[in-house]
């Protein structure tokens, strides 16, 4: 297979197919011929190990993912590309293309059916329209795998990457770090990509939490309540925890204050300054029996 890193070639092969961009679904395809090993690599792609990606674009990833891991599974929601992958996976006969839309597709049942007993990575370039989303679902349903390193916009990797007291944490950035341990690996420039976008990159890798990471693994209500409290509290930014949480979660600020105090918090804390432990002792508190 000729080089997917050459302009000219990607240029040839998708003019060939009568394919055009679609700015809806934020198509940027890698030129960059460093990046995908590096995410590869850097992903944890290896033999014995299988390998989940979203969005493959005209495959130069996957390629990577597949000279390295023993299976590739990749969701791919424009049919236009399908017959471009054909021919740029060609070549590769442990890469399988599911077409559809990774936020509709039946997840669990896709593992099951493509990964039952394997070692499993997610390694994608992310579409900025549904970065998170995409993230979210893979955490929240906890599926079977060891991480997720993903490309996403620089700031949203600032974002999910964010520790307490930076000016980046929010609510996603606690919810990330509730499933997994996040990192930023590395910047991608807008020029690594066609067409250019606006914004530069990053890639990130999230290291899912096993069961055995937590102290005392919270109960399905009792997550649903830390979640609560989390969006409450980042709720109103520029107010306390306190103020945020009281109108967030409609409680008498009193209450609030209480719990803050049971929780070993100030009370004059605001949402970023608080750590996860912290959210899941002040949750607790909140909503403890009587």
């Amino acid at each position: 297979m000729n080089n997917l890193s050459d302009i000219a070639t990607v240029k040839e092969i998708l003019t060939r197919h009568g394919f055009r961009f679609s700015k809806s679904l934020g198509q940027n395809f890698l030129i960059n011929p460093t990046v995908c090993p590096r995410m590869a690599e850097m992903g944890g792609a290896g033999s014995g190990v299988a390998a989940l990606e979203v969005g493959p674009g005209i495959g130069v990833l996957t390629r990577e993912l597949a000279a390295r891991c023993d299976k590739v599974v990749t969701i791919e929601l424009d049919k236009r590309l399908l017959p471009v992958l054909g021919e740029t996976l060609g070549d590769f006969s442990n890469v399988t293309v599911v077409q559809g839309d990774v936020m509709k597709l039946d997840l669990a049942a896709l593992f099951q059916r493509e990964f039952a007993g394997r070692d499993v990575i997610v390694c994608a370039n992310l579409p900025y329209y549904i970065t998170s989303p995409v993230i979210m679902r893979f955490l929240e349903e906890r599926l079977p795998i060891r991480s997720l390193t993903v490309m996403v916009q620089k700031e949203a990797a600032q974002r999910l990457c964010a520790r307490p007291g930076e000016r980046a944490c929010g609510a996603v950035s606690a919810a990330v770090r509730y499933y997994a341990e996040p990192k930023v690996l590395f910047s991608v420039s807008r020029g690594s990509f066609m067409p250019a976008p606006h914004v530069d990159s990053a890639v990130i890798r999230l290291d899912i939490r096993q069961p055995g990471d937590y102290e005392r693994p919270l109960s399905e209500t009792e997550e649903k309540q830390l979640f609560r409290v989390v969006r409450a509290a980042f709720g109103q930014r520029r107010k306390t925890a306190v103020n945020s949480l009281s109108a967030g979660l409609s409680m008498d600020k009193a209450n609030v204050i209480k719990a803050m105090e049971q929780a070993g918090l100030p009370p004059a804390a605001r949402a970023e300054q608080l750590t996860l432990d912290d959210f899941m002792a002040l949750s607790r508190a909140l909503f403890a029996e009587g």
